[in-house]
């Protein structure tokens, strides 16, 4: 069955009792049982729902195993994850350019109850082999990264990591099973903010945490039901009716997304443009060899100061100034005072990521039109700088 296919007919056939094309939200709680102890598969929704199980099952063949847990939030899914393989005195591997909060969440909560952190290169295989130890229970990678789409191989990197008994954990969400499936290169684990790409459409909160290894995936479907963070049966129905049209959507995100980077990269006011379908960016080859199309992100330096940057990004008509990504709609985004303002300023500096940077999610929009609002954008930066440099001199 071919992905697009699968996105429509995976674990959804038609509603058995009365045809129904789609499938009921089974909005329940609890559910009738035959006899003490004696139920149809489902007894309790925190446990169990059948919308849910739909999902997760979809799920599962998106990324070619057997196994998923729908969890509340994209954090949610990471806290399960983290939850389950760290203790006091374990060691976590992440990349130098991660998700704010999962740099919090690590940071802030795990780290002060003993657990040891590294954050490096996880794409400078001297630094992760040194990184490695005994004492190393996770490595966790996004590709691309989030924000400035840093791309690491993963066959490469599952290979040293399993020779050294750790998990490798993948955090699929910019790519999605479309683009990037980690599974057959080697991962242990993937995580997704379903919120984004999956749902698609700005209007759920969820996340996913997928496994081959029915041993790895044990404890975290046991944190599913012992913690209790699960997402509504309706949210899982808005995204089980999302995933339909994902194919079709990550065609147009990534088309977008290139049409913007290519109209950026010689821009004068744009210092550097990070998108990995573009030549020069230093994980190209590896996006060709172990992705199928460059997805649908793109992250620009704004070569200016940040009230320019601030002035830029407040002032957009379709690309909207907020949180999130991955849905129809374009959203733009300042990391450094938003997604990733958890990271210290002295930290977010050591690792690259500057305040001048600028998020982009292309939504499903017409691409002529995007551009053409950056374009714009970067125009009105340019002609505020000159009426302050004629205003200067009138002044002198």
């Amino acid at each position: 069955m071919k992905f697009a296919t699968k996105t429509i007919h995976a674990g959804q056939p038609s509603e058995p009792e009365t045809g129904s094309l789609i499938a009921p939200i089974f909005q329940t709680s609890t559910y009738e049982q035959d006899s003490p102890g004696h139920d149809r598969g489902f007894n309790y929704s925190r446990t169990n729902n059948p919308t849910r199980a739909r999902l997760e099952e979809v799920l599962a063949e998106l990324e070619n195993v057997q196994h998923a847990a729908l969890f509340a939030s994209g954090l949610a899914a990471e806290n399960a994850v983290l939850q389950a393989y760290l203790r006091p005195g374990d060691e976590v591997i992440i990349p130098i350019d991660v998700y704010g909060g999962t740099y919090r969440i690590l940071n802030r909560v795990f780290q002060p109850i003993g657990v040891v952190i590294h954050q490096i290169d996880t794409g400078n295989r001297a630094a992760l082999e040194a990184a490695l130890s005994t004492r190393t229970r996770l490595v966790w990678i996004e590709t691309p990264t989030n924000p400035r789409l840093l791309v690491y191989d993963i066959s490469e990197i599952t290979r040293l990591v399993h020779a050294k008994g750790a998990l490798v954990v993948v955090d699929n969400t910019f790519a999605t099973p479309y683009f990037q499936q980690p599974f057959d290169l080697g991962a242990d684990i993937v995580v997704h903010s379903v919120t984004k790409y999956l749902g698609g459409h700005s209007d759920t909160i969820q996340g996913a945490v997928l496994a081959k290894d029915p041993a790895v995936f044990e404890p975290i479907k046991f944190l599913q039901n012992a913690t209790g963070a699960v997402p509504s049966p309706f949210d899982c129905w808005l995204t089980l009716r999302g995933l339909k049209t994902l194919e079709l959507r990550m065609e147009r995100h990534a088309d977008n997304a290139a049409a913007i980077a290519n109209a950026l990269h010689s821009h004068a006011l744009v210092r550097r443009v990070y998108f990995p379908g573009l030549p020069d960016h230093p994980g190209h080859e590896i996006a060709k060899k172990q992705m199928s199309g460059f997805g649908g992100m793109v992250s620009f330096e704004l070569d200016g100061t940040i009230e320019e940057v601030v002035s830029f990004a407040s002032s957009r008509r379709y690309f909207t100034l907020g949180e999130s990504l991955g849905g129809v709609k374009a959203l733009l985004c300042h990391p450094a005072t938003m997604t990733h303002a958890s990271i210290p300023a002295q930290a977010r500096a050591e690792l690259g990521l500057s305040d001048s940077l600028i998020r982009l999610s292309p939504g499903c929009e017409n691409a002529a039109d995007l551009v053409e609002d950056l374009l714009e954008g970067l125009a009105q930066v340019e002609a505020a700088r000159t009426d302050r440099k004629a205003a200067s001199v009138s002044a002198g």
